[in-house]
């Protein structure tokens, strides 16, 4: 995982009432990502069949009418399970993003503003988890826990934060020498207020784009993991599991690992494109 180049995020940030259009390419990874997310929510409304109930006499069904996408080699519908996949395919990753910002954005906040022992201190803590890759913290913490999503997670949130803690520091530490800034404090504004209602509010332009490239590489990471086993574990339905059909590749019927392929590449694409936007990288 990268993160975001901090020069264009950070006029973003000395500016309160700029507006950066989204443009054409913005807009359209909005739509894609506001499609998917409504699928995973309501799910039960649109998914024909249940996802986990196959029918044996009907196994690798052709697209028709009935089956959108046809069936897997127990008869269970393609198109239902790749619309209840997109829940746990988005909800692992908003949760790692989640963990990384409740954790990573005070300690950024706290290190910008005491400075010092305090920042050195927290700077080499951060030095350390940056060493550790995320998805062999994950292979390891599902060595000890077992296979699950939970235990993936977790490990994915720590590898995460260092990332998301380090960019927002840096953004924050720039903040922190505006003139207003220090003007709130020689008002006798308080550290939390500030932070929370000024500082905080005019870093979200960097941490919503940090967060949109986050939720791709964990999307990307748990999903690569359920391909493993070691997340997401079959039956359940999941992009990774879905992608990782081998039978129905040796078999002949590949729409179903292709059409899980292609979902979690547009999703990460289209997270990618919006986080470069809002980031204030690409104007296009």
């Amino acid at each position: 995982m990268t993160v975001l180049p901090f020069t264009a995020a950070r006029r973003l940030t000395r500016s309160r009432t700029r507006r950066t259009g989204l443009g054409v390419s913005g807009w359209a990874a909005v739509v894609v990502l506001v499609l998917v997310a409504a699928a995973a929510v309501l799910a039960p409304l649109i998914a024909p069949y249940d996802p986990n109930t196959g029918d044996l006499l009907h196994p690798y069904a052709t697209p028709s009418a009935d089956h959108w996408l046809g069936t897997d080699g127990t008869g269970r519908d393609v198109f239902s399970r790749l619309v209840y996949g997109a829940r746990t395919s988005l909800l692992g990753p908003a949760a790692v993003v989640l963990a990384a910002l409740l954790l990573g954005v005070p300690l950024a906040l706290v290190s910008a503003w005491r400075g010092g022992r305090t920042r050195i201190v927290l700077g080499s803590v951060l030095d350390v988890m940056f060493a550790i890759p995320g998805l062999l913290l994950a292979i390891l913490a599902v060595a000890m826990f077992g296979p699950g999503l939970g235990a993936a997670v977790i490990a994915l949130a720590i590898a995460y934060l260092p990332y998301v803690a380090r960019l927002a520091t840096t953004a924050a530490e720039g903040e922190r020498r505006l003139p207003y800034v220090q003007a709130l404090s020689v008002q006798g504004h308080g550290a939390l207020r500030v932070n929370v209602r000024h500082v905080l509010r005019n870093l979200s332009p960097v941490l919503v784009g940090q967060a949109s490239v986050a939720f791709a590489y964990a999307l990307i990471d748990l999903a690569s993991l359920s391909f493993l086993g070691l997340a997401v574990q079959a039956p359940q339905a999941d992009w990774g599991v879905l992608a990782s059909d081998k039978d129905a590749l040796l078999k002949g019927h590949p729409l179903g690992v292709a059409s899980a392929s292609v979902l979690i590449v547009v999703t990460v694409l289209s997270l990618f494109v919006l986080g470069s936007r809002v980031s204030g990288e690409d104007r296009r």
